[in-house]
């Protein structure tokens, strides 16, 4: 539709100064320059042709080119003098031969065209009609119009300015020449038919001829069968009239009935404000238009500022200003009194409002009829505007018309049976008689009824007493006369009702897409069109509100008079008393329509469009509507042209020309017919009490939302019909107003209807591959879905509630409103309610997927204790399940859920779980958290699992260790590739190893270690968290944290090894260090327990009693020392340890510690020396053993009993002595070596003799 343009789509681009565009008329000598005669047409190769009178009573033909051919202006003079020249035929009167006179001005010109020529028609001063031949430039027929009137000698010697013509063509008929012949107050038309001769002789048939009243002729216009006339009357009112000359024997005119002016006064109640009346009044659809609004503000305001192309919400804040400021600027006094505050008020508006008055008369002033012969459409053009003229239905006709033309005997005849036609005609009488007797008080009553739901029989007898108390020009009398001539009063009353209901059994059918045929389209879908059928749809309802008004005043008259004459022949009260209450909605449906026809339909911002599409599809209902209202400059758009535009024409617009056996297919472009059947069609979807629920749901599409309200406000208390879609659409209305629980109280209220209505129907339509369930919980599932979207969770909650009670057979649907249940509450922060519509779900699976998103969604708001809490009745297992599973998975230390695990079991009294769960903690904590928090948490961790072990009696104090690793199956994983990408397998068993409390404890002790190191060091935390003790130890022997690692060592029992030579190695360092290595020993030196002798935090000892500074290389030395002793070895491997280490960097050995392992080993000692070839230590060494054995300073070497005879045998190291004298004998060339070698010789001689003594004394002992 989008693509299709219309015909004056390129009007714009065209250049109206281009020559071949335009062309100024020439000054023709003798051009009648007051004459607005003039013809126009095309000929058959595109040339434009214009014909003006000439003042010496010829006709000007001036012909352009055509517009795509270059060319010249030529122009041509039809003479009728020259014409005679060659036509001397004697037909022609013989008055007229010679010269033209002024007499034969043309005063009208119309054109016939052919094929290759055009007959111009002209009605000339002398009132005569003359037919000239364009192409052979001559006269063919001349006539006088007198002689078909009666005149007198005035008429004929008076010149014809007031005459008329025009023309009429039928394929069938011919050609018809329509004349107005005019003469002071009276008036007469003449219709003749064209009649051609062989001999190509023309001549006038006269077909009819009809008087006119004593109005003034303003335009007229000719079918092959009817005349179109407007005048204005002695009061300056428009008047329209038509007759059809053939069948009209009597000559009787039919009125039609015009749009007329606004009223004169408006007026306005005390209890009112007389802004908002006037406002109301003044911008009413139909009322005033635009332009004479712009005009009068304009005028009012006196400002140059131009109010140009204003919206009527812009329109209507600018009057409000205008007049407002107006009123401010001439009130003088500071104070008045509201009643003269008030009549100010009234006075400046009505001021203003006779300015809107007066202009909008001069833009209604009718300048000319139109008539399209190829459509039969009628319209009146007027200074600022263009009216359609619709056919009148009979009813509405009837009601119209006045009493003089409803006595006639066509009228009267509106039904086969006459007498019936007669009862309807009398009836409609008594109808106008009311209705010329109810006054606008009288009036107001039943408009107040209508619009306050009251019911409009009481305010029908009302208003019967009013008329009754206030009859003082004897109406009811009349109207009592007028019933007596009725034979059959409740059924004429129900033939009346009969034609004015639109109720149909089913609702119409819905609109196809009209691919079909494309040329339709776009067919009424211009503002013009939509503004003329609703238009027309609320004069229509206007008309039929008044006639239901008064036909219910009516009635309550005939039962008050109840008189069985009057009754026709004893009719039953309930007969009277059914139609009254038939009378009564039809009058409501009327007061609807029309009220829906005169409100505005509001601009709607963008986003709340957007929003409503959403809503829409949450309903799957986008598809009904696409609108995007547009911004309107000539007019308000009335919700009623909404929805035509938008929705009804393309369903009317199908159902007339797509389906077969249409009425309209010969006729299909006739604009009677086809504006009545548009109309026809339109109503049944405006009706309220059809099945169709078009128009409200446009409504809502097009987020009409007040008005919307309002409607179905208006609607609701009377109306059974489409009650549960009603319900619906207000508790969508309430929603958007934010008004959530009333909007839950409408959806619920609808419920009952689901089934039974189309439009509840097409909502619960299930979606591709959804769930098939009942009509209601489909229903309850789509209004569910929206309240989610608007955001009303708490609504949800009540509505799923409620729609379980009605689930109770089907578990699927439980299943999926529990859930919904459960999902609302906990967003909500309900737990316990959560929880509980949680162990209610019939689904497992759904109860295990709500199960997770509980502990994810309470861990992450830190709710703990309530999930702690949970009985987990039957779902133990699966909570457990699911936190250990969410554990495992995610970062250690933004979520807690081992803590929460914990605590889960503590509160169950599940220790060794709990213990488990916190042993799993920390052995995870150590390998992924390396940092000093994580170790923190560790060690906490273990000591939180002892704790838990030591509430258990000890034969069940243990636990199975963890996975090593934090390899764990979890649903959903990804498997585990190797490097080439293939699946690893995974080994099916695996050994499992337990844990018992002197482990859990290790663990502790060796965590709390790796804390130390890693506060005293943060460079370790990266190695430590997961390091075993051996590699723990290293780590605190390289940060200098000895008794730590002795502590660990004794721990896990470790040798000292590594510490003793970490020690030694930290000591060279020192001895070999400068001043900055000193200083920074002094940092491990004191994280280690000081000697004896040291001072805490500074460098001092004491001897004797005094305190002398030492170093840290003394410190480190003495803390070697310390360690020596404290932690003896076998076979004092400690010392050997760090004498080897010593000796292997070149470092002469302390004394004390020299002397600590003579004591020791002194043969290890010698050995010692001679790996690293310290033959002068070891030759001192020797000799100073020997002499230890011999007896000499033997308790330096830890000899108990030196030799002799008596005392226990003692031994030499003699292989490690023979080495050391090889060694020495061997480098003689050294010549200390020599003297070294010698006195070890002589040693070892003299001890030999000495043993041999001792051994010959104990022998001899013996």
């Amino acid at each position: 539709e989008s693509q299709m343009q219309s015909v004056f789509t390129d009007i714009g681009k065209i250049n109206f100064r281009d020559p071949s565009n335009y062309c100024v008329i020439p000054s023709v000598p003798g051009l009648a320059s007051n004459s607005v005669a003039s013809a126009a047409w095309l000929s058959s190769e595109g040339e434009a042709l214009f014909a003006l009178p000439s003042a010496s009573g010829g006709i000007f033909v001036l012909k352009l080119p055509p517009h795509d051919a270059p060319g010249m202006v030529s122009v041509v003079e039809l003479k009728q003098s020259s014409v005679m020249q060659r036509f001397l035929t004697g037909w022609m009167p013989t008055a007229i031969r010679g010269d033209c006179g002024p007499s034969d001005l043309p005063i009208s010109l119309s054109v016939h065209c052919l094929d290759h020529d055009a007959f111009l028609f002209a009605l000339c001063q002398d009132h005569k009609l003359r037919m000239w031949s364009y192409k052979d430039q001559m006269c063919l027929m001349v006539a006088d119009l007198l002689e078909f009137m009666p005149v007198s000698r005035d008429l004929r010697l008076a010149a014809g300015t007031g005459h008329r013509l025009r023309l009429a063509f039928s394929q069938s008929l011919g050609l018809y020449l329509g004349v107005y012949m005019h003469a002071p107050k009276r008036g007469q038309f003449c219709v003749f038919q064209l009649v051609s001769t062989e001999s190509n002789r023309y001549s006038l048939d006269h077909i009819s001829s009809l008087f006119s009243s004593q109005e003034t002729l303003v335009d007229f216009a000719l079918t092959s069968a009817e005349i179109w006339a407007l005048w204005h009357n002695e009061e300056n009112q428009t008047v329209v009239k038509y007759i059809n000359f053939e069948q009209n024997v009597a000559g009787q005119w039919n009125q039609v009935f015009v749009q007329p002016l606004p009223e004169e006064e408006v007026t306005v109640r005390h209890d009112q404000d007389p802004r908002e009346t006037y406002l109301e009044y003044l911008f009413m659809p139909g009322r005033f238009t635009n332009a004479a609004i712009q005009k009068a503000l304009q005028i009012f305001s006196q400002g140059t500022e131009r109010h140009m192309d204003l919206t009527w919400d812009e329109l209507k804040k600018e009057v409000t200003l205008a007049v407002e400021s107006e009123f401010q600027g001439s009130v003088t006094e500071y104070e008045c009194s509201p009643e003269e505050f008030w009549q100010l008020q009234v006075e400046f508006w009505s001021k203003f409002y006779a300015c809107c008055l007066q202009y909008q008369e001069a833009l209604s002033r009718p300048l000319a009829l139109h008539l399209n012969p190829y459509t039969s459409m009628v319209c009146l053009l007027k200074k600022g505007s263009l009216s359609f003229l619709v056919p009148c239905s009979l009813v509405d006709h009837l009601y119209l018309l006045s009493n003089e033309h409803l006595l006639t005997e066509d009228d009267a005849a509106i039904f086969d049976d006459l007498e019936m036609s007669r009862d309807v005609v009398c009836l409609v009488q008594c109808l106008r008689l009311i209705g010329e007797s109810i006054s606008l008080e009288m009036a107001f009553i039943m408009e107040m009824a209508c619009s306050r739901l009251q019911p409009p029989e009481k305010a029908a007898e009302e208003i019967l007493e009013d008329l009754i108390a206030n009859d003082t020009e004897n109406v009811m009398e009349d109207i009592h006369s007028k019933l007596q001539e009725i034979r059959n009063p409740i059924h004429a009353i129900g033939v009346l009702v009969r034609e004015m209901d639109y109720e149909t059994d089913v609702d119409m059918e819905r609109a196809h897409h009209l691919n079909m045929r494309m040329n339709l389209t776009q067919l009424y879908g211009s503002g013009t069109a939509v503004n003329v059928v609703c238009w027309g749809v609320c004069k229509i309802a206007a008309i039929r509100f008044l006639i239901c008004r008064d036909l219910l005043i009516l009635q309550q008259l005939l039962l008050r008079l109840g008189d069985p004459m009057v009754l026709g022949g004893g009719q039953l009260f309930q007969s009277q008393q059914d139609l009254l209450h038939r009378t009564s909605p039809l009058l409501l449906s009327y007061y609807l329509i029309r009220w829906a026809s005169q409100c505005l339909a509001s601009d709607v911002p963008v986003d709340t469009l957007e929003s409503n599409l959403q809503h829409l599809s949450v309903l799957e209902l986008a598809d009904t509507t696409a609108l995007t209202p547009h911004k309107l400059v000539s007019g308000p758009q009335t919700i009623v042209e909404l929805f035509f535009q938008e929705v009804a024409r393309k369903h009317i617009i199908s159902r007339l020309f797509l389906q077969p056996n249409t009425s309209l297919a010969e006729t299909s472009l006739n604009w009677p017919h086809l504006i009545t059947a548009i109309v026809a069609d339109f109503l049944p979807l405006l009706w309220p009490s059809n099945p169709g629920f078009l128009f409200p749901e446009c409504l809502m599409g097009s987020c009409q939302y007040t008005q919307l309200q309002e409607y179905i406000r208006l609607l609701q208390p009377w109306c059974h019909v489409n009650m549960g879609s009603c319900c619906f659409m207000m508790g969508r209305c309430y929603l958007v107003m934010g008004e959530g629980h009333k909007a839950l109280d409408c959806f619920c209220q609808a419920a009952s209807e689901v089934g039974r209505e189309e439009f509840l129907d097409r909502l619960i339509q299930p979606e591709e591959g959804e769930m098939v369930s009942t009509p209601r919980l489909q229903y309850y599932n789509k209004v569910l879905r929206l309240l989610d979207m608007v955001g009303l969770p708490e609504l949800v909650i009540q509505l799923a509630t409620l729609a379980v009670m009605e689930s109770a057979d089907d578990w699927r649907s439980q299943a999926t409103l529990r859930t919904c249940i459960f999902k609302h509450h906990l967003d909500l922060g309900h737990n316990s309610e959560a929880y509980v519509a949680l162990t209610q779900n019939p689904d497992p699976s759904r109860q295990l997927d709500c199960l997770r998103q509980l502990v994810v969604v309470l861990c992450e708001r830190s709710q703990l204790q309530d999930l702690v809490e949970f009985p987990y009745v039957n779902l133990h297992n699966e909570v457990v399940g699911i936190i250990e599973s969410h554990a495992r998975a995610v970062d250690l230390m933004t979520h807690n859920y081992y803590e929460l695990l914990y605590a889960f079991h503590i509160y169950r009294h599940n220790y060794r779980k709990a213990g488990t769960v916190m042993f799993e903690y920390g052995m995870r904590l150590g390998r992924e958290v390396r940092t000093l928090r994580g170790l923190q948490k560790q060690g906490n961790c273990f000591l939180a699992a002892i704790n838990c072990l030591r509430l258990i009696r000890p034969e069940y104090a243990w636990i199975v260790q963890p996975a090593s690793g934090a390899v764990y199956e979890r649903p959903g994983a990804s498997p585990k590739r190797s490097h080439d990408g293939e699946c690893t397998a995974v080994p099916s068993t695996c050994q499992i190893e337990i844990l018992e409390l002197e482990d859990l404890e290790r663990e502790c002790v060796l965590a709390r270690i790796r804390l130390t190191l890693v506060q005293h060091d943060l460079s370790a935390a990266a190695v430590a968290g997961n390091s075993t003790p051996e590699e723990t130890v290293a780590l605190l022997v390289r940060a200098g944290l000895f008794d730590t690692a002795v502590t660990l060592c004794q721990t896990f029992k470790l040798p000292l090894t590594p510490i003793f030579e970490g020690l030694t190695f930290k000591c060279i360092k020192l001895q070999l260090g400068g001043e900055a290595a000193q200083a920074e020993a002094w940092d491990w030196l004191a994280a280690n327990q000081p000697s004896a002798l040291t001072v805490a935090g500074a460098g001092w000892h004491g001897f004797r009693g005094e305190i002398l500074p030492c170093s840290a290389t003394d410190e480190a030395w003495r803390l070697l020392s310390s360690y020596l002793e404290r932690y003896p070895s076998q076979n004092s491997l400690y010392h050997r340890c760090v004498i080897n280490r010593l000796l292997a960097h070149g470092i002469p050995l302390p004394n004390w510690l020299i002397n600590s392992y003579k004591r020791v080993d002194a043969a290890e000692l010698l050995r010692l020396y001679l790996n690293y070839d310290l033959l002068e230590e070891a030759v001192d060494l020797v000799l100073e053993y020997v002499d230890a054995v011999l007896g000499k300073g033997h308790q330096y070497f830890g000899i108990e009993f030196p030799l002799s005879a008596t005392a226990p045998m003692v031994w030499l190291p003699y292989t490690a002595i023979d080495q050391l004298l090889q060694a020495l004998r061997e480098s003689t060339a050294n010549h200390y070596n020599v003297m070294l070698y010698q006195k070890l010789h002589d040693k070892m001689e003299d001890y030999q003799q000495k043993v041999s003594v001792a051994t010959r004394d104990r022998l001899y002992r013996r």
